[in-house]
């Protein structure tokens, strides 16, 4: 029997045991995941109260089993509309509604109230316009996963199952009865790493009064650049702020005393933001200390506060390609010198660590290091050619060219991007990693950060504030795959994300911070 006093969300996850409704923010309704249908009108549930839906319909995406789901279901695999699959339920909630043959902007307007990481959003506008018409979407067939684990770093299925959110996600796997923590709200990094920095109860709604859980909030506070463009006498420079990696499945694990904690990455690798998460950690250390299965779960909020962002930075290039970045590094970065040599010819940029007050970075983020290097390379090389044209390689063969036109505000108004990643194993699959890859270089170079206070602790904590583009702000994203003649498959979505970011950053005239134009798209 579900309780009266919860958020519906909470009834679906928790009392019903719901697992296809996704929490990716609560209570802050910004981010979609949770979105159900009641009475057949979208509502985004966790801040929805239970007893406004006594006696309505309820509908998740699992119970779609019209013609109308199905076809959304079939269209989204078929075209690459999803990958880890947390947000798709709540956006396929959204998309059924639509009428029959929905114009560009009825999807566009429709999707204002979810936000996905890790497509890009073209792939989206593409299956929701093209629901209707039977698509060929054969589930985890091996090519097009084979693909996807390469790109994402780590074992991802796709098809209609990961669409329909059956990633087996930690927390969607946890068996009943477990005891839930989540940290305190006045618990730091280092309190986490015993019992005292977590709240645990019977219910999620118990542990989070006994945390006093922190509230999301959006600041106002500018952002910073915490790290000096290097001295020297440079044609390029370049300072970047922090940046949250806003994958939208918050840590989440559990464990059975003395049992294998589960990993927080499930159905993708949110961007190499999880490799040092404290949720497996103290999922066995709380089950072992209290002899009981736990579930230890982090809010939005926990997730900023204690996750990593990508490191700030501050960089100088001359157009022969010598120049220097230096990296902002905190507590969680335990390298205290790289040199990074770019593979771009004989060309080189010396690439160092510097200690800097601010919440948690990692160089595990997407390419965090190689990929500033890149961007300063490539820009520098298409500066002396005299082209808007950005190349980066890797050094497993992978290039990505990318052109990016603006508006007269100096918004991108259309991407292209060709890449040779060998073979393609599933050009559908690679698009979307793709396109996913440019639409985060997008908001780098544009729109993303996020605000800390002086002693470094980050005052941003909702979703909303960390700047990720919209669908309507996204431009559209034209992907080139070359043919691969027979070499093996190697990952490309690094070298797209530098190549769009120094692409874009060409286009706009290089301005010598990002993100650029922060606040021009509401």
């Amino acid at each position: 029997m579900a309780r009266e006093d919860v958020s519906l969300l909470e009834a679906l996850r928790e009392d019903l045991g719901v697992r296809s409704v996704k929490d990716g923010c609560s209570p802050q309704g910004q981010c979609g995941c949770c979105t159900v249908l009641v009475d057949g009108a979208p509502r985004v549930s966790c801040v929805t109260p239970l007893r406004r839906v006594a006696g309505r319909s309820v509908t998740t995406a699992a119970g779609l089993i019209d013609p109308v789901g199905n076809a959304l279901v079939d269209a989204f695999a078929a075209h690459g509309a999803s990958q880890c699959g947390f947000c798709t339920p709540g956006i396929l909630c959204r998309l059924a509604v639509l009428p029959e043959q929905p114009s560009a902007a009825q999807v566009e307007n429709a999707l204002l109230a979810h936000l996905c990481r890790c497509t890009g959003w073209r792939s989206i506008l593409d299956a929701a316009r093209m629901s209707r018409r039977p698509c060929d979407a054969p589930d985890g067939h091996a090519p097009g996963s084979t693909r996807a684990t390469l790109e994402g770093g780590t074992e991802q299925r796709i098809g209609p199952g990961s669409v329909l959110g059956q990633g087996d996600f930690a927390d969607d796997t946890a068996p009943p009865g477990c005891l839930v923590a989540v940290p305190r709200a006045d618990a730091d990094l280092d309190a986490l790493l015993g019992p005292d920095g977590w709240s645990v109860g019977a219910t999620l709604s118990d542990a989070r009064a006994g945390a006093g859980k922190v509230q999301g909030r959006r600041s106002g506070q500018p952002l910073s650049w915490p790290v000096a463009v290097p001295p020297g006498e440079w044609d390029i420079t370049l300072q970047t702020t922090w940046v949250e990696p806003g994958y939208l499945e918050p840590d989440a694990s559990w464990c059975e005393p003395g049992g294998p904690p589960a990993s927080p990455v499930a159905n993708g690798g949110a961007f190499g933001a999880k490799t040092e998460s404290p949720a497996p950690v103290a999922a066995r250390m709380l089950a072992d200390h209290l002899g009981r299965s736990v579930r230890v779960l982090l809010s939005r909020e926990d997730v900023v506060r204690f996750g990593p962002k990508r490191p700030p930075a501050g960089a100088g290039i001359r157009l022969d390609g010598d120049g220097h970045l230096t990296l902002g590094r905190t507590r969680a970065n335990s390298v205290q010198k790289a040199v990074i040599c770019t593979s771009f010819c004989t060309q080189s940029v010396e690439t160092i660590w510097v200690d800097v007050a601010g919440p948690p970075t990692s160089r595990s983020i997407r390419a965090a290091g190689w990929a500033e290097a890149a961007v300063l390379v490539a820009a520098a090389e298409a500066r002396a050619a005299g082209t808007t044209t950005a190349t980066v390689r890797t050094d497993e063969g992978a290039v990505a060219e990318a052109a990016v036109e603006v508006d007269p505000t100096g918004w991108p108004s259309r991407v292209r991007v060709e890449v040779d990643a060998g073979e393609p194993l599933d050009e559908v699959v690679l698009r979307s990693y793709v396109q996913g890859a440019a639409h985060m270089a997008l908001g780098w170079v544009c729109s993303e950060g996020i605000a800390v206070d002086e002693e470094g602790r980050p005052t941003d904590l909702t979703i909303r504030s960390f700047g990720i583009l919209r669908a309507k702000d996204t431009p559209p994203i034209d992907v080139t795959v070359r043919t691969a003649e027979g070499r093996p498959a190697v990952r490309v979505s690094d070298a797209a994300f530098a190549a769009v970011a120094a692409a874009t950053w060409l286009a706009q005239g290089l301005p010598s911070r990002w993100p650029t134009m922060r606040g021009t798209r509401r």
